[in-house]
């Protein structure tokens, strides 16, 4: 702690020495304070661009470019999804919305529970999904309606956020009031008895306040037999503009989502069960809910044209329940002994944010310095459940009788509740150095702590009786550096490289029973950004390179010598490296018609293991790692005459082969625990008319019935959804 107290102290020393070396009057600061910069959407010119907000629109939202730093002075891939392709696309899922980032794909649905998300090799889920800039928990599914924008920032982003996973970040920007009346009410209606109606309306209280609620309401059930979904969602907001220098934005969501547990269809071998996609084998009574609630605050102030300071706080708590049956691990004949399942996780998650962000000169070289301060804490329980007997019945997946299935509902006892205490800090300084016009440097370091106090309680139902275990604590801490340099030969092209280092917290022990150290991982990136034409084609090419040079995985040998056969005593021996390319096209050939296209290419696998049994095979593909991944969308609307306002839009999306299942490992006496997926291509079609206030739009989704899967493990086979039809009617006012 002293240690982060002193580097707070000299980042806040060097702010304040840059602050004195501005010159600026308070007259300029009066007249840039009502251009807020921070927010950014894609543009015809570039991918996309800085944009200035003038009036009293306050800013939308908390972008992963929070620096001010433009794109294009970015040495890393970025896409932004906006409003207008989540509504063209009639979006309902996060999952849709991703269809149009190159590289981000879907690698499982545990239990129809949630949604993971990868990117070069690696999950999103558990620490790199935010909202607002806000950390926040993957085991829900996100309320899509309630977006402005989705951003996905490629590659590092540890010096800004800290412990994250080297693939990306996703970013959700919600809604925020704006100082114009308007809304829009929407009825949308689809296959399987879908419909949701949702409002969105805004506007001022007076010169200084405004506000803005939207919720929805969704009730639908699906291709899969018995399972149905429920969900409510709110979400109010209000904006002050305190001064010209000052606005705060107070933001509310609440979430309730009521849904069926279903893990699909399972795996025999290593193959995908033949059952018919509709074919549900879960328990009926099977049950899950989600609940989540989350307020924020955002402070902004305009010191003067150069600089301003930034607070944000939130605060998100988090529950989520199920039971039922579950693990689909069908033997070859089809019979599935059905083990029964119950869980409760509870976190709640408090965070703080100090950033100060400025531009200063030394000589002729430019600076555009951020530096800043965070913190989280967060209270996690993990609740597991017994039941007696365990299994709660059998049947057969290739002919399984709703009509006869047993309808009682077992009683569960508590086993064990697991309590974590984690507390996350975090300071950073990063300088974005311009030589000249054309050869910049950007250049920063992060040092970052993270403790995690669990505390295991075991129940003995027998006798009522319980057992407190409080467990080692682990305290993690390091340095992440990042240096990109940037070169612009011309204002339309940008050639760039950098390097990153980030840290993952590893479990486990050593054989001298200590905690395991982190796990430093080296990214390395280079590309090129290049417009055509005056903007009517943007382009991307970027390559990477992603190393865990010191893996954990099971020790080979314990402290005596002997072999050890205890899978969490661990070392860090091992090794996996992933390599790609990413290609990212937007066209603009005419007015109001619009094309994105993106290819991206991943091998990730294990380069380094210790051969030792229990240990992961070296040159092993990782699982839920596809190859190859590629999108394409095209949405026209006719922008005059006899035909204006009729839109058509299409989105082509492509997972390459992948495998589900479990990675192999040095001398298992189990058969091959890989399950080879082919790849597949799905496309969506849609057709629309505007006429003055109302607005009609028609999407036939998977327009060929592609069946394919999401694997988690081999006990989560998911189908994904068959040829479906989704329809929105739209009032605006």
């Amino acid at each position: 702690m002293r240690n982060y107290i002193f580097l707070s102290a000299i980042t806040l020393l060097i702010s304040s020495n840059c602050l004195a070396q501005t010159n600026q009057s308070d007259a300029n600061a009066k007249e840039q304070s009502n251009m807020i910069s921070d927010s950014v959407k894609a543009k015809k010119t570039e991918v996309l661009n800085e944009v200035l907000v003038t009036g009293k629109n306050l800013r939308n939202g908390t972008t992963f470019l929070k620096s001010g730093i433009k794109p294009i002075d970015l040495p890393q891939s970025i896409q932004v999804i906006g409003s207008a392709i989540i509504e063209q696309q009639q979006s309902i899922r996060l999952s849709d919305v991703i269809k149009n980032a190159n590289g981000v794909y879907v690698g499982s649905a545990r239990g129809g529970a949630q949604e993971s998300f990868w990117s070069r090799g690696y999950d999103m889920t558990t620490n790199n999904m935010f909202k607002n800039g806000f950390r926040f928990n993957g085991g829900s599914v996100p309320e899509v309606s309630s977006l402005e924008k989705v951003e996905f920032l490629k590659g590092s982003a540890a010096l800004l956020y800290g412990n994250v996973a080297p693939g990306g970040i996703l970013n959700m920007i919600t809604k925020t009031p704006l100082f114009k009346e308007g809304g829009e009410i929407t009825m949308q209606a689809g296959s399987y008895n879908f419909y949701k109606p949702s409002i969105d309306v805004y506007g001022p209280l007076n010169h200084a306040i405004a506000y803005r609620f939207n919720g929805s309401y969704e009730n639908s059930e699906s291709f899969r037999n018995l399972v149905t979904k429920e969900r409510y969602y709110v979400n109010p907001s209000f904006a002050f503009k305190i001064s010209y220098r000052t606005d705060i934005t107070l933001q509310a969501d609440y979430l309730s989502d009521d849904w069926t547990p279903d893990f699909g269809t399972g795996s025999i071998g290593r193959e995908v069960a033949d059952v018919s996609r509709n074919t549900y084998l879960g328990a009926i009574w099977s049950n899950g809910n989600t609940k989540q609630a989350t307020v924020s605050a955002l402070l902004n102030h305009q010191i003067n044209s150069r600089w301003k300071l930034n607070f944000n706080t939130s605060f998100q708590n988090y529950k989520r329940t199920s039971e039922g049956t579950e693990r689909v691990l069908p033997k070859d004949n089809g019979d599935y002994y059905r083990p029964l399942g119950k869980n409760k996780a509870l976190e709640q998650i408090f965070t703080n944010q100090f950033s100060l962000q400025g531009n200063f000169q030394t000589g002729k070289i430019k600076h555009q310095l951020f530096t800043g301060i965070d913190s989280e804490k967060s209270h996690a329980d993990a609740y597991t459940y017994t039941f007696k007997p365990i299994v709660y019945d059998t049947i057969n997946i290739y002919n399984v009788d709703l009509n006869t299935q047993k309808t009682d509902i077992p009683t569960a006892f508590t086993s064990r509740i697991v309590k974590t205490e984690t507390s996350r800090y975090g300071v950073y300084l990063q300088d974005l150095i311009s030589f000249t016009e054309k050869f910049k440097v950007l250049a920063g370091i992060r040092y970052s702590t993270q403790e995690t106090k669990p505390i295991t309680t075991n129940f003995n139902p027998t006798d009522n009786t319980s057992t407190t275990v409080p467990e080692a604590i682990r305290n993690d801490r390091a340095f992440s550096p990042k240096l990109g340099l940037i070169y612009q030969p011309n204002k339309s092209t940008t050639f760039f490289t950098s390097y990153a280092n980030s840290f993952t917290p590893n479990t486990g022990v050593t054989i001298y029973n200590e905690s395991l150290k982190p796990s430093m991982i080296d990214q390395y990136e280079a590309g090129i950004k290049k417009e055509f034409w005056k903007g009517v084609l943007s382009t991307n090419l970027t390559v990477y390179q992603i190393v865990n040079s010191n893996l954990a995985q099971m020790a080979q040998f314990n402290l005596d010598g002997s072999v050890n056969t205890i899978s969490t005593v661990r070392e860090l021996t091992g090794e996996t490296t992933s390599k790609g390319v990413e290609i990212d096209i937007i066209v603009r050939p005419i007015d109001a018609l619009n094309i994105m296209a993106g290819y991206s290419y991943n091998n990730m696998e294990y380069t380094k293991t210790t051969g030792a049994a229990g240990s992961f095979i070296e040159g092993d593909r990782l699982v839920r790692t596809p190859q190859n991944t590629a999108n394409l969308s095209a949405f026209y609307t006719i922008p005059s005459g006899k035909f204006k306002g009729i839109a058509f839009g299409t989105i082509a999306n492509y997972i390459g082969e992948r495998l589900g299942g479990f990675n192999n490992t040095n001398g298992q006496t189990i058969p091959d625990r890989t399950i080879p997926l082919s790849g597949y291509t799905t496309i969506d079609v849609s057709i629309g008319y505007t006429w003055k206030r109302f607005s009609i739009l028609s999407k036939l989704s998977n327009i060929t019935n592609e069946l394919n899967y999401t694997v988690h493990e081999n006990y989560s086979v998911n189908p994904i959804a068959p040829r479906q039809i989704l329809t929105s009617l739209k009032y605006k006012f």
